[in-house]
């Protein structure tokens, strides 16, 4: 099934919208994870904290001017919710550190069957710098990664062991793509779901990392 980015994008982060639970503290990550923010149920109270010093980010806000003075961590203009609060990094990365966020989602360039993760940076490309994934990783209680499942050249970003530099270690509990949902366990990639556009066989011939099937898939 040949998708397009947009509708990529737009399964995986409706998906993750619904791992979200009352009360969470969610940090979003720059790029594709922030687009979650769009699909959260309207009855579920969640508060969405963004590393660049703000607590409760609402949805993209598509009537920003050119110039928004309130942006997520990607610098998109967005909306705030009854109660948003305002601070410095300090602050922000103290929320982090802390432990006190529930969630974070973060994009990925590879996660390995050990629930490893490399997000920040391509060798012989540009990089301006790692970011506070770093941070959020190993602060946050639970990590879920949003990406497409194979790269622009459809080459698997889910791998046996990650072959570009590590984001964080053993940190990844969840990977959601638009074709499949997986849970990292001690034994490995478990797969939990199948998105029904897709076969067992589309997402095993593109992922090099060994899956375990269970019998009630």
């Amino acid at each position: 099934m040949e998708l397009s980015k947009e509708q990529c994008r737009e399964i995986i982060a409706r998906r993750i919208a619904q791992e979200l639970k009352e009360g969470d503290v969610v940090t979003l990550g720059i790029g594709l994870p922030t687009e979650v923010a769009n699909y959260i149920p309207s009855d579920i109270h969640v508060m969405l904290q963004s590393e660049n010093g703000m607590i409760g980010i609402g949805q993209k806000d598509t009537e920003a001017p050119e110039i928004a003075k309130v942006t997520n961590a990607g610098g998109l203009p967005v909306t705030t919710r009854p109660g948003a609060v305002f601070f410095d990094s300090a602050m922000s990365f103290t929320i982090i550190r802390g432990g006190h966020v529930n969630v974070t989602v973060l994009g990925a360039l590879q996660v390995d069957s050990h629930g490893n993760l490399a997000n920040w940076m391509i060798p012989g490309a540009f990089v301006p710098g790692m970011g506070g994934a770093m941070d959020l990783t190993v602060g946050a209680q639970k990590v879920i990664i949003a990406m497409e499942h194979t790269t622009g050249k459809g080459e698997p970003r889910i791998v046996k062991n990650c072959t570009i530099p590590l984001t964080a270690e053993n940190e990844v509990d969840m990977i959601v793509t638009e074709r499949c949902v997986l849970e990292v366990t001690k034994e490995g990639l478990l797969l939990k779901e199948i998105n029904p556009l897709f076969t067992l066989e589309d997402i095993l011939k593109d992922t090099e990392a060994e899956l375990i099937i269970p019998d009630n898939l």
